[in-house]
Protein backbone atom coordinates (compact mmCIF):
# COMPACT_ATOMS: atom_id res chain seq x y z
CA UNK A 1 0.00 0.00 0.00
CA UNK A 2 1.11 3.31 -0.92
CA UNK A 3 1.19 5.84 2.41
CA UNK A 4 -1.06 8.96 1.80
CA UNK A 5 0.03 10.22 5.04
CA UNK A 6 3.77 9.67 4.35
CA UNK A 7 4.14 13.44 3.80
CA UNK A 8 2.18 14.75 6.99
CA UNK A 9 3.98 11.87 8.85
CA UNK A 10 7.27 14.15 8.52
CA UNK A 11 5.80 17.72 8.67
CA UNK A 12 3.97 16.96 12.04
CA UNK A 13 5.75 18.69 14.90
CA UNK A 14 4.17 16.49 17.40
CA UNK A 15 2.66 12.57 18.09
CA UNK A 16 0.31 11.03 18.15
CA UNK A 17 -1.91 12.80 15.61
CA UNK A 18 -4.71 11.84 13.84
CA UNK A 19 -4.75 12.73 9.76
CA UNK A 20 -7.60 12.90 7.67
CA UNK A 21 -6.39 13.00 3.72
CA UNK A 22 -9.26 15.43 2.06
CA UNK A 23 -8.96 13.78 -0.96
CA UNK A 24 -9.37 10.04 0.36
CA UNK A 25 -12.72 11.81 2.36
CA UNK A 26 -13.70 13.38 -1.13
CA UNK A 27 -13.56 10.17 -3.05
CA UNK A 28 -15.12 8.26 -0.43
CA UNK A 29 -18.40 10.53 -0.66
CA UNK A 30 -18.72 10.20 -4.23
CA UNK A 31 -18.50 6.62 -4.80
CA UNK A 32 -21.44 6.52 -1.99
CA UNK A 33 -23.22 8.82 -3.73
CA UNK A 34 -22.74 7.51 -6.88
CA UNK A 35 -23.86 3.82 -6.11
CA UNK A 36 -27.01 4.54 -4.05
CA UNK A 37 -28.29 7.62 -6.14
CA UNK A 38 -29.37 5.28 -9.64
CA UNK A 39 -31.05 3.51 -6.85
CA UNK A 40 -33.36 6.03 -5.85
CA UNK A 41 -31.33 6.12 -2.48
CA UNK A 42 -30.30 9.30 -0.79
CA UNK A 43 -27.71 9.56 1.66
CA UNK A 44 -28.33 10.96 5.05
CA UNK A 45 -24.56 10.39 6.73
CA UNK A 46 -24.19 10.35 10.37
CA UNK A 47 -22.00 12.63 11.80
CA UNK A 48 -20.85 10.86 15.23
CA UNK A 49 -17.45 9.63 12.56
CA UNK A 50 -16.03 13.18 12.03
CA UNK A 51 -17.92 15.22 14.83
CA UNK A 52 -17.21 18.24 12.31
CA UNK A 53 -18.87 21.23 10.76
CA UNK A 54 -15.92 21.30 7.74
CA UNK A 55 -16.44 17.71 6.88
CA UNK A 56 -20.31 17.90 7.47
CA UNK A 57 -19.96 20.48 4.54
CA UNK A 58 -18.03 18.11 2.51
CA UNK A 59 -20.95 15.54 2.85
CA UNK A 60 -23.65 18.45 1.67
CA UNK A 61 -21.67 19.41 -0.86
CA UNK A 62 -21.47 15.92 -2.23
CA UNK A 63 -25.24 15.47 -2.73
CA UNK A 64 -26.25 14.36 1.23
CA UNK A 65 -29.64 15.44 1.95
CA UNK A 66 -29.54 16.20 5.41
CA UNK A 67 -27.66 14.88 8.47
CA UNK A 68 -27.69 12.10 10.82
CA UNK A 69 -26.49 12.81 14.62
CA UNK A 70 -26.62 11.13 17.60
CA UNK A 71 -27.24 13.67 20.34
CA UNK A 72 -28.92 16.77 20.71
CA UNK A 73 -25.87 19.06 21.35
CA UNK A 74 -24.22 17.70 17.84
CA UNK A 75 -27.72 18.23 16.27
CA UNK A 76 -27.57 22.09 17.67
CA UNK A 77 -24.13 22.44 16.25
CA UNK A 78 -24.60 20.98 13.10
CA UNK A 79 -27.96 23.22 12.50
CA UNK A 80 -25.28 25.35 11.68
CA UNK A 81 -24.39 23.58 8.31
CA UNK A 82 -27.38 22.02 7.76
CA UNK A 83 -31.21 22.68 7.87
CA UNK A 84 -32.66 18.91 8.01
CA UNK A 85 -31.20 16.76 11.14
CA UNK A 86 -32.44 13.33 12.07
CA UNK A 87 -31.58 12.84 15.65
CA UNK A 88 -31.07 8.95 15.63
CA UNK A 89 -30.96 8.53 18.94
CA UNK A 90 -34.35 7.99 21.61
CA UNK A 91 -35.34 10.86 23.36
CA UNK A 92 -37.33 10.49 26.36
CA UNK A 93 -36.12 13.21 28.93
CA UNK A 94 -37.55 16.70 29.36
CA UNK A 95 -34.24 18.58 29.00
CA UNK A 96 -33.33 16.94 25.30
CA UNK A 97 -36.89 17.15 23.89
CA UNK A 98 -36.80 20.54 25.50
CA UNK A 99 -33.64 21.46 23.08
CA UNK A 100 -34.91 19.82 20.20
CA UNK A 101 -38.31 21.07 20.05
CA UNK A 102 -36.07 25.06 20.44
CA UNK A 103 -34.53 23.54 17.69
CA UNK A 104 -37.28 22.32 15.56
CA UNK A 105 -37.63 26.32 15.18
CA UNK A 106 -34.46 27.14 13.33
CA UNK A 107 -34.32 23.69 11.63
CA UNK A 108 -36.42 20.42 10.31
CA UNK A 109 -35.67 17.97 13.54
CA UNK A 110 -36.84 14.15 12.74
CA UNK A 111 -36.52 11.78 15.13
CA UNK A 112 -36.03 8.42 15.65
CA UNK A 113 -38.74 6.70 18.42
CA UNK A 114 -39.50 3.04 19.50
CA UNK A 115 -41.84 3.99 22.86
CA UNK A 116 -44.94 5.30 23.29
CA UNK A 117 -43.44 7.55 26.05
CA UNK A 118 -40.76 8.80 23.92
CA UNK A 119 -43.48 10.02 21.66
CA UNK A 120 -45.45 12.02 24.42
CA UNK A 121 -42.30 13.43 25.88
CA UNK A 122 -41.29 15.05 22.30
CA UNK A 123 -45.02 15.57 21.45
CA UNK A 124 -45.54 17.80 24.70
CA UNK A 125 -42.22 19.49 24.19
CA UNK A 126 -42.83 20.72 20.81
CA UNK A 127 -46.59 21.60 22.00
CA UNK A 128 -45.16 23.66 24.51
CA UNK A 129 -42.71 25.40 22.08
CA UNK A 130 -44.89 25.92 19.19
CA UNK A 131 -42.75 23.80 16.84
CA UNK A 132 -42.92 20.46 15.16
CA UNK A 133 -40.61 17.46 14.94
CA UNK A 134 -41.02 14.76 12.77
CA UNK A 135 -41.04 11.03 14.07
CA UNK A 136 -39.22 8.11 12.34
CA UNK A 137 -40.72 4.87 14.24
CA UNK A 138 -38.08 2.15 15.00
CA UNK A 139 -38.34 -1.39 14.09
CA UNK A 140 -35.61 -3.67 15.32
CA UNK A 141 -34.56 -5.79 12.27
CA UNK A 142 -31.81 -7.65 13.91
CA UNK A 143 -29.21 -5.75 16.07
CA UNK A 144 -31.42 -6.00 18.65
CA UNK A 145 -30.37 -2.57 20.59
CA UNK A 146 -33.16 -0.59 19.83
CA UNK A 147 -36.51 -0.93 17.96
CA UNK A 148 -39.92 -2.73 18.61
CA UNK A 149 -39.77 -6.20 17.31
CA UNK A 150 -42.43 -6.62 14.66
CA UNK A 151 -43.95 -4.37 11.78
CA UNK A 152 -47.29 -4.89 13.69
CA UNK A 153 -46.06 -3.18 16.64
CA UNK A 154 -44.38 -0.37 14.21
CA UNK A 155 -47.85 0.33 12.83
CA UNK A 156 -48.83 0.72 16.56
CA UNK A 157 -46.34 3.29 17.41
CA UNK A 158 -47.36 5.00 13.99
CA UNK A 159 -50.50 5.27 14.62
CA UNK A 160 -49.76 6.88 18.52
CA UNK A 161 -48.07 9.54 16.24
CA UNK A 162 -50.70 10.30 14.61
CA UNK A 163 -52.85 10.42 17.03
CA UNK A 164 -50.96 12.98 19.55
CA UNK A 165 -51.62 15.90 17.89
CA UNK A 166 -49.94 18.48 15.50
CA UNK A 167 -46.82 19.02 17.41
CA UNK A 168 -45.43 15.96 15.61
CA UNK A 169 -45.39 14.44 12.58
CA UNK A 170 -44.93 11.33 11.05
CA UNK A 171 -42.31 11.21 8.47
CA UNK A 172 -41.77 7.20 8.18
CA UNK A 173 -39.30 3.98 9.52
CA UNK A 174 -36.23 4.16 10.74
CA UNK A 175 -33.85 0.88 11.16
CA UNK A 176 -30.31 -0.04 11.67
CA UNK A 177 -28.64 -3.64 9.94
CA UNK A 178 -25.84 -3.57 12.19
CA UNK A 179 -25.87 -6.92 13.06
CA UNK A 180 -24.75 -8.15 10.08
CA UNK A 181 -21.13 -8.27 9.94
CA UNK A 182 -20.40 -10.99 7.35
CA UNK A 183 -18.35 -10.20 3.97
CA UNK A 184 -20.22 -8.90 1.05
CA UNK A 185 -20.91 -11.88 -0.95
CA UNK A 186 -22.83 -13.65 2.45
CA UNK A 187 -24.56 -10.72 3.25
CA UNK A 188 -27.74 -10.90 0.31
CA UNK A 189 -29.73 -13.87 2.37
CA UNK A 190 -29.62 -11.40 5.73
CA UNK A 191 -30.31 -8.39 3.92
CA UNK A 192 -33.49 -10.24 2.43
CA UNK A 193 -34.54 -10.97 5.68
CA UNK A 194 -34.18 -6.68 6.48
CA UNK A 195 -36.02 -6.23 3.40
CA UNK A 196 -38.94 -8.78 4.10
CA UNK A 197 -39.66 -6.70 7.48
CA UNK A 198 -39.86 -3.76 6.09
CA UNK A 199 -41.87 -4.75 2.97
CA UNK A 200 -44.52 -6.07 5.67
CA UNK A 201 -44.15 -2.84 7.36
CA UNK A 202 -44.74 -0.45 5.15
CA UNK A 203 -47.36 -2.46 3.31
CA UNK A 204 -49.40 -2.34 6.73
CA UNK A 205 -48.59 1.26 7.12
CA UNK A 206 -50.54 1.82 3.31
CA UNK A 207 -53.16 -0.07 4.37
CA UNK A 208 -53.58 2.31 6.94
CA UNK A 209 -53.11 5.36 5.09
CA UNK A 210 -49.79 6.11 6.82
CA UNK A 211 -46.76 8.00 5.65
CA UNK A 212 -43.70 6.00 4.52
CA UNK A 213 -41.67 8.82 2.43
CA UNK A 214 -38.70 7.75 4.83
CA UNK A 215 -37.21 4.79 5.28
CA UNK A 216 -34.11 5.56 6.83
CA UNK A 217 -31.58 2.97 7.29
CA UNK A 218 -28.05 1.88 6.14
CA UNK A 219 -24.38 0.51 7.63
CA UNK A 220 -21.41 0.98 6.47
CA UNK A 221 -20.49 -2.76 6.14
CA UNK A 222 -23.62 -3.18 3.98
CA UNK A 223 -23.76 -0.37 1.82
CA UNK A 224 -22.88 -1.07 -1.25
CA UNK A 225 -25.42 -3.60 -1.02
CA UNK A 226 -28.24 -0.85 -0.80
CA UNK A 227 -29.92 -2.40 -3.49
CA UNK A 228 -30.56 -5.40 -1.81
CA UNK A 229 -33.02 -3.49 0.74
CA UNK A 230 -35.71 -2.39 -2.05
CA UNK A 231 -37.23 -0.33 1.05
CA UNK A 232 -35.41 1.66 1.96
CA UNK A 233 -35.42 5.38 0.89
CA UNK A 234 -31.95 6.39 2.68
CA UNK A 235 -29.38 5.50 3.76
CA UNK A 236 -27.35 6.72 7.12
CA UNK A 237 -23.66 5.02 6.65
CA UNK A 238 -21.20 7.23 8.66
CA UNK A 239 -18.03 5.57 8.94
CA UNK A 240 -17.71 5.37 5.02
CA UNK A 241 -15.86 8.98 5.10
CA UNK A 242 -12.68 7.92 6.32
CA UNK A 243 -13.12 3.60 6.86
CA UNK A 244 -11.03 1.80 9.41
CA UNK A 245 -10.04 -1.65 9.72
CA UNK A 246 -13.62 -2.84 11.10
CA UNK A 247 -14.42 -1.88 7.48
CA UNK A 248 -11.07 -3.31 5.97
CA UNK A 249 -11.42 -6.71 7.64
CA UNK A 250 -15.37 -7.30 6.70
CA UNK A 251 -14.10 -6.72 3.26
CA UNK A 252 -16.49 -3.79 2.83
CA UNK A 253 -13.41 -1.37 1.49
CA UNK A 254 -9.79 -1.94 1.00
CA UNK A 255 -6.83 -0.65 2.97
CA UNK A 256 -6.01 2.33 0.41
CA UNK A 257 -9.75 3.72 0.95
CA UNK A 258 -8.93 4.80 4.43
CA UNK A 259 -8.87 8.70 5.02
CA UNK A 260 -8.05 9.03 8.15
CA UNK A 261 -5.29 7.34 10.38
CA UNK A 262 -3.07 8.35 13.51
CA UNK A 263 0.83 8.64 13.44
CA UNK A 264 3.08 7.40 16.26
CA UNK A 265 6.14 7.88 17.36
CA UNK A 266 8.13 4.70 18.53
CA UNK A 267 9.67 5.72 22.37
CA UNK A 268 10.60 2.46 23.39
CA UNK A 269 12.50 -0.67 21.89
CA UNK A 270 14.01 -1.95 25.14
CA UNK A 271 12.20 -5.28 25.34
CA UNK A 272 12.83 -7.90 22.75
CA UNK A 273 10.04 -8.65 20.24
CA UNK A 274 8.73 -6.26 20.48
CA UNK A 275 8.19 -1.73 20.26
CA UNK A 276 6.20 0.45 22.16
CA UNK A 277 4.15 3.99 20.54
CA UNK A 278 3.04 7.19 22.19
CA UNK A 279 -0.33 5.92 21.86
CA UNK A 280 -2.56 3.85 23.90
CA UNK A 281 -6.01 3.82 24.52
CA UNK A 282 -6.18 7.47 25.16
CA UNK A 283 -5.53 7.57 21.52
CA UNK A 284 -6.50 4.21 19.75
CA UNK A 285 -9.25 2.85 21.77
CA UNK A 286 -9.73 -0.76 23.03
CA UNK A 287 -11.57 -1.02 20.50
CA UNK A 288 -11.38 -4.71 18.72
CA UNK A 289 -11.95 -5.51 15.00
CA UNK A 290 -15.46 -6.53 14.96
CA UNK A 291 -15.20 -9.39 12.46
CA UNK A 292 -11.22 -10.46 13.36
CA UNK A 293 -10.90 -9.99 17.42
CA UNK A 294 -7.46 -11.63 17.79
CA UNK A 295 -6.25 -9.20 14.65
CA UNK A 296 -4.92 -6.76 17.31
CA UNK A 297 -5.38 -2.72 18.03
CA UNK A 298 -5.23 -1.51 14.30
CA UNK A 299 -3.25 -2.05 11.44
CA UNK A 300 0.33 -0.22 10.69
CA UNK A 301 1.39 0.61 6.87
CA UNK A 302 4.76 0.81 7.15
CA UNK A 303 5.09 -2.49 9.03
CA UNK A 304 1.39 -4.99 7.91
CA UNK A 305 3.19 -8.19 9.58
CA UNK A 306 3.24 -6.44 13.14
CA UNK A 307 0.34 -6.92 15.64
CA UNK A 308 -0.33 -3.56 18.26
CA UNK A 309 -1.12 -6.33 20.93
CA UNK A 310 -1.75 -4.93 24.18
CA UNK A 311 -2.98 -1.27 24.86
CA UNK A 312 -2.60 0.61 28.31
CA UNK A 313 -3.81 4.62 28.70
CA UNK A 314 -0.47 6.13 26.71
CA UNK A 315 1.39 2.53 25.52
CA UNK A 316 0.97 0.85 22.49
CA UNK A 317 2.42 -2.42 22.58
CA UNK A 318 3.81 -3.56 19.15
CA UNK A 319 4.81 -7.21 18.75
CA UNK A 320 7.16 -7.38 15.67
CA UNK A 321 8.60 -10.52 15.92
CA UNK A 322 6.99 -11.41 12.76
CA UNK A 323 8.86 -8.33 10.82
CA UNK A 324 11.14 -8.53 8.36
CA UNK A 325 12.63 -5.48 9.70
CA UNK A 326 12.36 -3.76 12.56
CA UNK A 327 10.92 0.20 13.70
CA UNK A 328 13.24 2.07 14.49
CA UNK A 329 13.89 4.05 18.20
CA UNK A 330 12.05 7.31 17.07
CA UNK A 331 10.66 6.41 13.98
CA UNK A 332 7.23 7.74 13.18
CA UNK A 333 4.66 5.02 11.80
CA UNK A 334 0.68 5.17 10.70
CA UNK A 335 -1.71 3.08 12.07
CA UNK A 336 -5.03 2.50 10.73
CA UNK A 337 -7.44 2.02 13.62
CA UNK A 338 -10.17 -0.48 14.54
CA UNK A 339 -12.81 2.07 14.64
CA UNK A 340 -12.75 5.31 13.91
CA UNK A 341 -15.10 7.03 15.53
CA UNK A 342 -14.56 7.03 18.96
CA UNK A 343 -11.01 8.36 18.32
CA UNK A 344 -12.08 10.95 16.69
CA UNK A 345 -14.00 11.92 19.38
CA UNK A 346 -10.89 11.63 21.79
CA UNK A 347 -9.35 14.46 20.17
CA UNK A 348 -9.70 18.12 20.23
CA UNK A 349 -8.85 18.88 17.39
CA UNK A 350 -7.45 16.81 13.87
CA UNK A 351 -4.85 17.51 11.22
CA UNK A 352 -6.73 17.84 7.60
CA UNK A 353 -4.42 17.00 4.99
CA UNK A 354 -4.70 19.15 1.88
CA UNK A 355 -3.31 19.72 -1.51
CA UNK A 356 -1.47 22.72 -0.18
CA UNK A 357 -0.52 20.76 3.10
CA UNK A 358 -1.76 20.62 6.94
CA UNK A 359 -4.35 22.34 8.12
CA UNK A 360 -5.82 22.06 12.16
CA UNK A 361 -9.42 21.85 11.91
CA UNK A 362 -11.56 21.38 15.33
CA UNK A 363 -13.54 18.37 16.50
CA UNK A 364 -16.71 20.57 16.97
CA UNK A 365 -19.17 18.05 18.55
CA UNK A 366 -16.00 16.44 20.83
CA UNK A 367 -18.00 15.18 23.82
CA UNK A 368 -21.57 15.98 23.37
CA UNK A 369 -23.14 13.43 25.35
CA UNK A 370 -27.11 15.06 25.70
Amino acid sequence: MVNIFEKAKNSLEATPALVIDLANVRKNLRDLEEHVRPLGIKVRPHTKTHKSKRLAQEQLDSGSVGLTVAKVGEAEVMAQVCDDILIAYPIIDPHRSTRAAKLAHEVTVRVALDSKYGIDVIAEAAKKAGSTIGILVDLNVGSNRTGVATPRELLELAQHVEQSGKSVRLDGIFFYPGHIWVPAEEQPPLLKLVDDMLLEAKDLFHQSGLCTDIVSGGSRQSAFRSHLITAQTEIRSGTHIFNDMNTVRVGACSLDQCAAAIVCTVVSNAVAGKVILDAGSKTITSDRNVSQPDSGYGHLIEYPDAIVSSLSEEHGEVDIRNCANAPELGERVTLIPNHICPCVNLREQVWLQTEQGLESIPVDTRGMST
